[in-house]
């Protein structure tokens, strides 16, 4: 018998809900450990009481049945359960709901973005960040310099535009057509993970509507993982210009990449 998405994703809170439990010993939250358990960790009892929550709830939870989950309910839940930050985020994501405390204090991924933005700066060969957009997010005058024309405009910078909707792109890189087919495959990699964005969706529809190249690409289903290697460009001042680029992924915010063309 097949398993839905959604069936599934309740298999997996329920997974995720129990292994937390039986994880947590009763001193770790303040109980007493009284007589002998059977079991590891605590009851489904004790995290009921402790979440202010219905016994039969969470256990209709663990179970992975079909039962509603409020997002103050799961906040507390999480709370009882001692849980992460990547997990609190874990069990929200399973369960659909938003957490009512996302956006609250310090936020570790802005922090590591703003760091990005500082390393980038500190590099003296062209580098520059951008998210799943493709938005420019952060780019040193080494980069400015190469993409002329174009970076040291006035913004907002997204790739994929000047790429396709850009007459000075097919001027400045080598073998265009090539290499632009496969940023849309990449592209491709990135927007299944995306479906929902509506900016992205839009952004999406622009390219097909005023880029042939780009509409005929888009159609051609190619998937590939994005990765380095030579980029060539016909600089209108510099002349022919030949790099190799490294693509790095961040860690608290891995939609957002980190470009470096080094000089081959």
């Amino acid at each position: 018998m097949s398993v839905t998405s959604p069936e599934l994703q309740r298999r997996m809170l329920g997974d995720f809900l129990r292994n937390c439990r039986t994880r947590l010993e009763p001193a770790a939250v303040g109980l007493p450990i009284g007589g002998r358990r059977r079991t590891r960790g605590l009851r489904r009892e004790e995290v009921a009481l402790l979440a202010g929550i219905s016994a039969t709830w969470f256990t209709w939870l663990e179970q992975g049945r079909e039962v509603a989950a409020s997002p103050h309910a799961l906040a507390r839940l999480a709370d009882a359960l001692r849980l992460s930050r990547a997990e609190r985020a874990y069990l929200f994501q399973l369960a659909g709901r938003h957490d009512p405390q996302a956006g609250q204090g310090a936020d570790p991924a802005l922090a590591m973005l703003a760091l990005l933005g500082q390393t980038v700066q500190a590099l003296s060969v062209p580098a520059y960040a951008m998210d799943h957009r493709y938005t420019m997010l952060a780019w040193n005058p080494a980069a400015e310099s190469l993409f002329t024309g174009w970076l040291d405009r006035p913004g907002p910078h997204n790739m994929l535009r000047f790429l396709f909707l850009d007459p000075a792109a097919r001027a400045l890189v080598v073998d265009w057509r090539h290499r632009t087919r496969r940023v849309l495959a990449e592209l491709r990699a990135d927007y299944s993970r995306h479906l929902e964005d509506r900016s992205l969706v839009d952004l999406l529809a622009e390219l097909r509507a005023g880029s042939a190249a780009f509409a005929d690409g888009w159609l051609d289903q190619t998937v590939l993982d994005r990765e380095g290697g030579e980029r060539r460009f016909n600089h209108p001042a510099q002349g022919p210009l030949t790099f190799q680029q490294l693509t790095f992924a961040l860690d608290a915010a891995p939609d957002h990449k980190l470009v470096v063309l080094h000089p081959a």
